[in-house]
């Protein structure tokens, strides 16, 4: 009998660790994306939480820190690599999909200091939210907007050149139910 109960109890601990090591990964796996803005520089940088620290942007110059949608931290089937390029000349920051530009097409246009953001969804499922790159030709700026984001406020600002990047998921608050994509 007491072999019996002591094997239970290992078996019911063990399912129990497990299902909590699974939730507990799922929700890890996503990382908010938000967009902070420079009102000196007049642009706008796209980051996932925790890439720099919330004191050290704020410090910088960076304000009105917006979320913009979920993503994933790690790479997976289904996934794009989205990476941080910076341009010393224009003052810009970019965030590209791996597929968008070479790294190559991106240097010669400027662009360095190429990090690894976030991992993006290809396809579209259940509460994703398609992802657009707008460009403002005059200050050669280029913002990340979700489609569900007020687009008429870039369009009167000068933003054009409307590009769709990736899927990113939607902002919703039970968006962990949906780290299975």
């Amino acid at each position: 009998m007491k072999k019996t109960f002591v094997f239970i109890t290992t078996v019911l601990a063990t399912v129990l660790f497990s299902n909590y090591s699974f939730a507990q990964s799922a929700d890890e796996e996503l990382v908010t994306v938000y967009r902070w803005y420079n009102p000196e520089a007049k642009n706008y940088v796209t980051l996932a939480d925790g890439q720099y620290q919330e004191g050290q942007l704020l410090n910088w110059g960076w304000k009105n820190k917006t979320p913009l949608f979920y993503a994933y931290r790690n790479p997976s089937e289904g996934r794009v690599a989205v990476n941080g390029w910076y341009n010393p000349v224009t003052n810009d920051y970019v965030s590209v999909a791996e597929d968008e530009f070479t790294d190559d097409q991106m240097i010669k246009m400027g662009y360095k200091d190429k990090k690894v953001q976030f991992y993006a969804l290809t396809r579209r499922g259940s509460n994703t939210v398609a992802v657009y790159r707008w460009k403002l030709d005059k200050q050669k700026d280029w913002v990340t907007i979700p489609e569900e984001g007020d687009t008429d406020t870039y369009l009167k600002k000068g933003y054009r050149h409307k590009t769709f990047q990736f899927f990113g998921i939607s902002r919703d608050v039970d968006a962990g139910v949906y780290s299975q994509l």
